[in-house]
C-alpha cells in the first residue's frame, strides 16, 4: 500500500513524498482513512510507529476547507510536554508548508503576550499543554466553541502527570458535535474512562501489543559492581566501541545527568545533556547539536524518554535502571527507529533485580546478560579518573582549633572528645569498626522508588523565558529527520 491509496489530496501527497516516504506504515494505513471519514478514533501504537502523521496529515486536509476567526482555533492537540507538542508542529509545518493554514504553540518557554497575538490573528490548528492552554482559557484569550476536532495524544502519559481532570475539563468546553482522535502506547482504566466518556462509537486501531519492545534493537544487561566510578567505567568502555556512532544515555534523576555529563567530557567525549531544570531554549539547542552530529552522546533524564525522535541513534544507555518498567520501553525506542536496528544497554547492581524482573514480565522476554571482560592490567587512570577519586581532605584539626581559640577567650567550654563525630576523634578512641552496631536493613526497593509526580522532571510547561527561533507562529520550522513517524 503507497500513501495514495489512503485518500489524502495531491498537494498532500506531494509534500510526503518530498519529505522521502512512500510507504504508510501499519497505523497510518489504519488511521488515515478512518480520521478523513470523520470518525472518532482510538489508536494504540508505541512511538516510533508513525502515529503522529497519522493525524496531523488528514487534519491537513480536513481544514483546508473553511477559515480561521480570532481567539476561535478550529483544531485543538493536547500534548503532555513541550517537546512533544514542538515536534507535532514541525510535522505540520512540513506537511502543511503548500496550505494557507495557520497554527499556535501553546507552551511553557514563549510569552503569553506572544502567544494571544497569534491567537487573536485567528489559527486553524492549535497545539497546546494542558497547563498553559487552561491558563490562557481562565484569563478569556481564547474560546473552544469553534473547535471541530480534538487530538489527545500520549494519553497514557497524560495520566502519569496528572492531567487527566484538565482534559476531562477541557472537553466539557468543546462543542459536543465534533471528531475526537485518542492516541495511547497502552489503555489503562483511566484511559477508557475517558475514551468511553468523550469519543462517540470511536474505531479501535491496535498495531503492537502493548508494552512491547521493538524487534529491531538488541538488548543486554550489563552487570557492575563497584561506586559510581566503577560505573561510570563500564559505561566509558561501552561508549568506546566502534560501532557506537552515537548515543542517548538515560539516568534516573537530574543531579546524576549533570555529574555523568561532566565526567564524560573530562574523558574527552563530545557529550551534552537535557533535564527538566534546563530552560525550553536551553534544552533545544542541545538536541540541535546532537542532531547537528556536533555532539554525539545525549545525557537524558525521562523528560526526554517520550517523543524524542532522532534519526540514526545507534545506542541506548540506561546508566540507571529504569523504576518503571513502561520507562524501559520508552526509553530503548529511541533507537531501532524507522526500521532501523539499535542497540540497548542497560549496567545493572543488585539492587536492581527487581526492577529488570518487571520490565522483563512487562515485556514478556528474558534480556540477555553481558560481562564484560576485565583488563589483565588496569591502566593508569587519567587525570579526569584522578580526580573524582580524589578523596576530600580531613577537616577534624581545622574544627578543633576554632573551639581552642573560643575557650581561651572565655566563650564557654568545647564539646567534649566524646560529643564528636568518629571522623573528628582521634584515631584511638574511635570504635573498633566490627564494634559499631549494625546498619539498619535497608528499605524494601519498592519503598524507595518515587511516584511517578515525585520524580524529578514533571511537568514544566509554566516557564517563561525566551523561545527559539524555530518555533515560530508561521510555517517555517524545520524538517524532523525522522520516519513520518513521530516528530
Amino acid at each position: 500500500m503507497s500513501f495514495a491509496d489512503l485518500g489524502l489530496s495531491d498537494g498532500l501527497l506531494k509534500a510526503v513524498t518530498d519529505a522521502g516516504y512512500t510507504e504508510p506504515t501499519p497505523i497510518q494505513a489504519s488511521a488515515i482513512p478512518s480520521v478523513l471519514m470523520m470518525r472518532d478514533l482510538i489508536g494504540i501504537a508505541q512511538t516510533g510507529t508513525g502515529k503522529t502523521a497519522a493525524f496531523v496529515l488528514p487534519m491537513i486536509d480536513i481544514l483546508a476547507h473553511g477559515r480561521s476567526r480570532a481567539r476561535m482555533p478550529r483544531s485543538l492537540i493536547l500534548e503532555p510536554t513541550r517537546e512533544l507538542a514542538a515536534q507535532v508542529a514541525e510535522n505540520f509545518e512540513k506537511y502543511g508548508a503548500g496550505t494557507k493554514l495557520s497554527m499556535a504553540l501553546l507552551i511553557g518557554g514563549v510569552s503569553m503576550g506572544d502567544q494571544i497575538k497569534a491567537l487573536e490573528k485567528g489559527v486553524d490548528v492549535l497545539i497546546a499543554t494542558p497547563g498553559r492552554l487552561m491558563d490562557l482559557f481562565g484569563r478569556g484569550n481564547i474560546l473552544l466553541t469553534g473547535c471541530s476536532m480534538l487530538v489527545i495524544d500520549e494519553a497514557d502519559r497524560m495520566l502519569d502527570m496528572g492531567f487527566i481532570p484538565d482534559i476531562e475539563e477541557i472537553c466539557t468546553k468543546l462543542p459536543k458535535q465534533r471528531q475526537t482522535l485518542l492516541f495511547s502506547a497502552t489503555m489503562p482504566p483511566p484511559i477508557k474512562k475517558l475514551a468511553d466518556k468523550f469519543l462517540d462509537n470511536p474505531k479501535m486501531i491496535e498495531v503492537s501489543r502493548p508494552a512491547s519492545t521493538n524487534l529491531n534493537i538488541q538488548q543486554f544487561l550489563v552487570p557492575v559492581t563497584g561506586n559510581a566510578i566503577k560505573k561510570r567505567d563500564t559505561l566509558r568502555r561501552l561508549l568506546g566501541q566502534d560501532e557506537v556512532r552515537n548515543a542517548i544515555i538515560f539516568c534516573n534523576r537530574k543531579t546524576t545527568v549533570r555529574e555523568l555529563n561532566k565526567s564524560l567530557k573530562k574523558h574527552g567525549f563530545k557529550s551534552g545533556e537535557i533535564h527538566g531544570d534546563m530552560e525550553q531554549a536551553q534544552r533545544i539547542a542541545e538536541l540541535d547539536l546532537f542532531k547537528d552530529g556536533k555532539i554525539n552522546i545525549l545525557v537524558a533524564s525521562d523528560v526526554a524518554a517520550r517523543g524524542l525522535d532522532i534519526k540514526g541513534v545507534s545506542h541506548v544507555f540506561n546508566f540507571d535502571a529504569p523504576w518503571h518498567p513502561d520507562d524501559y520501553v520508552h526509553r530503548i525506542g529511541r533507537t531501532g527507529r524507522g526500521g532501523a536496528t539499535g542497540i540497548a544497554y542497560t549496567l545493572i547492581t543488585g539492587e536492581d533485580a527487581e526492577n529488570i524482573q518487571n520490565i522483563e514480565k512487562l515485556t514478556g522476554q528474558k534480556i540477555e546478560r553481558l560481562t564484560l571482560d576485565t583488563p589483565a592490567t588496569e591502566p593508569a587512570a587519567p587525570a579526569a579518573e584522578a580526580e573524582e577519586q580524589a578523596a576530600p581532605a580531613p577537616r577534624a584539626r581545622r574544627e578543633r582549633e576554632p573551639r581552642r581559640d573560643r575557650r581561651t577567650a572565655g566563650q564557654g567550654e568545647p564539646r567534649s572528645q566524646d560529643s564528636l563525630p568518629d571522623a573528628a576523634q582521634p584515631q584511638s578512641q574511635q570504635a573498633p569498626r566490627a564494634e559499631r552496631p549494625a546498619p539498619a536493613a535497608p528499605a524494601r526497593q519498592a519503598d524507595r522508588r518515587p511516584r511517578r509526580d515525585q520524580q524529578d522532571d514533571g511537568p514544566d510547561d509554566g516557564w517563561n523565558g525566551p523561545i527559539p527561533d524555530f518555533l515560530s507562529y508561521s510555517f517555517g520550522l524545520p524538517a524532523p529527520s525522522d520516519h513520518a513517524a513521530d516528530a
